[in-house]
């Protein structure tokens, strides 16, 4: 049962919904990431619901709350397309962007990934690991080496290959806020002049609630996130945080990660999380 299956069966049942359920609902809510204000907003319009259409009145509900900008990836009008991948290590970041590849390949696509989170080395030793076992090239300098001028040669050689797809993984962590925008802002920049930026993808991991808000919030005021992959949305997560990110910032959520293997991994599919809530 979802999180508005008790209540859905006190509207349409013969019994009233009393004040308890409706402040059980809510921290249910509360408890799936949703966030304060969105849960007394949805809790608010949800007690209008009437019987005969609650399912659905409760689903245009939720419907109201997503962002309507498109999930479709956003494709170059020629030349490779390149998408930056954003966030806070810890996220799957890395892991995310050998998915998205993946995916990718898997719909007949050319793919190649950069390694440009150079200040962690493990972070480069991840993605050419990840490389190797997918078979997409992967572009990489020496240890330390500048991001940006990684970036540009990988950006030089999508366009020289005809690549479809150029994926980018960044640092999650630099010294300070300041000196992480600035770097990515630089990359960006950067790429532009040879392969431009259609996609700035935020990995947000959906089991730190409302922590995952934060950082959308920080990283949207600082570059200009077009997406967001959610990643670990399998059984343990409460999932709420899609709802509250899109609501608070309408940032849509492009893709999911729901498990471990490389092919859990798929665009997000609005209808089936909504189903999965109620």
């Amino acid at each position: 049962m979802g999180l508005f299956g008790k209540i859905i069966a006190k509207i349409t049942g013969t019994t009233q919904a009393t004040r308890a359920d409706w402040d059980e609902l809510e921290n249910a809510l509360l408890e799936a990431d949703l966030g304060p204000e969105l849960s007394a907003d949805i809790v608010k319009q949800a007690r209008s619901v009437k019987a005969e259409d609650a399912t659905a009145a409760l689903t245009e509900i939720l419907t109201s709350t997503l962002s309507k900008k498109p999930r479709e990836v956003i494709r170059a009008t020629s030349g490779p397309t390149s998408i930056l991948v954003v966030g806070v290590n810890g996220t799957g970041k890395t892991t995310s962007v050998a998915k998205l590849g993946l995916y990718f390949t898997s719909q007949e696509s050319s793919v190649l990934l950069c390694a440009a989170d150079t200040f962690r080395a493990a972070a480069v030793d991840q993605l050419k690991t990840w490389g190797e076992r997918l078979d997409i090239d992967v572009v990489h300098g020496a240890d330390r080496a500048d991001p940006a001028s990684v970036v540009f040669d990988a950006g030089q050689q999508s366009v020289a290959r005809g690549v479809d797809y150029l994926i980018v993984d960044t640092a999650g962590r630099l010294h300070n806020k300041a000196d992480l925008m600035a770097e990515l802002g630089k990359i960006k920049k950067v790429l532009n002049k040879v392969a431009p930026v259609q996609e700035v993808l935020l990995v947000v991991d959906a089991t730190t609630g409302q922590n995952g808000l934060a950082q959308a919030r920080v990283f949207s005021e600082s570059v200009d996130v077009t997406g967001i992959i959610l990643t670990k949305l399998d059984g343990s997560a409460r999932g709420g945080i899609a709802l509250s990110i899109e609501s608070a910032l309408d940032i849509p959520i492009k893709w999911v990660g729901t498990g471990e293997s490389p092919s859990d991994f798929a665009p997000f599919d609005q209808n089936l999380y909504l189903q999965g809530l109620l």
